[in-house]
C-alpha cells in the first residue's frame, strides 16, 4: 500500500449520553475508535490530541453531540484520527464571493468625486448636563419587635403532664 487512504467523517456521538454522566468523554473516545475499525476495516487507532481536546473540552459529563474528522490509514498499519478544518476553509471561501465588487476611482464621473469630497463637517457634539445625584433613600422607619413568646408557657404547653 504506497498510498495514505483519507476519508471526512462526522462521527454521531448520541450513544455517549446512554452511558453513565461520569463516563461519556470515554465513551466518546471507544464510539470514535469502533466506528475507525468499522469503516476503514483496520483493528489499530490512533486519535490526535487535537481530537482528545475537543471531546474533553467541556468536561467528561458533556463531551460534544457530533464532531467532524479526517481518518487517515496509513503505510503503518493504523488509523489517524485528526480534526477536521476543512470547513473553515470553504466559509471563508464563500465570505470572499459574496463581497461586493470595488469600483475604481478612475471610473467614477470628475463632479461627482467633488460632490462626494464636500462633505459638511458634524457639529461638535455638545456636552450632556451632569447627572444629579439621586436623593438618598429614606431610611424606613424601624419595625416594632414582636412580643417575645414566654419560654415557659410555650414548655408547659407543649408537655403532657404525666405521673410519677
Amino acid at each position: 500500500m504506497s498510498q495514505d487512504v483519507e476519508r471526512v467523517y462526522t462521527v454521531n456521538l448520541g450513544k455517549v449520553l446512554l452511558s453513565p454522566n461520569n463516563q461519556r468523554a470515554k465513551r466518546a473516545v471507544n464510539v470514535i475508535k469502533e466506528f475507525a475499525r468499522h469503516h476503514l476495516k483496520i483493528e489499530q487507532v490512533k486519535i490526535e490530541e487535537d481530537v482528545s481536546h475537543l471531546l474533553w473540552a467541556r468536561g467528561i459529563k458533556h463531551p460534544p453531540r457530533k464532531i467532524r474528522v479526517r481518518m487517515t490509514k496509513t503505510d503503518e498499519g493504523y488509523v489517524l484520527v485528526s480534526k477536521y478544518e476543512g470547513e473553515e476553509e470553504s466559509i471563508e471561501k464563500e465570505e470572499e464571493k459574496t463581497e461586493p465588487q470595488k469600483v475604481e476611482p478612475s471610473q467614477v464621473e470628475p463632479e461627482k468625486e467633488e460632490q462626494s469630497l464636500k462633505v459638511e463637517p458634524e457639529p461638535a457634539a455638545k456636552p450632556e448636563p451632569a447627572a444629579k445625584p439621586e436623593p438618598a433613600a429614606k431610611p424606613e422607619p424601624a419595625a416594632k419587635p414582636e412580643p417575645a413568646a414566654k419560654p415557659d408557657d410555650d414548655l408547659n404547653f407543649s408537655r403532657k403532664k404525666t405521673k410519677r
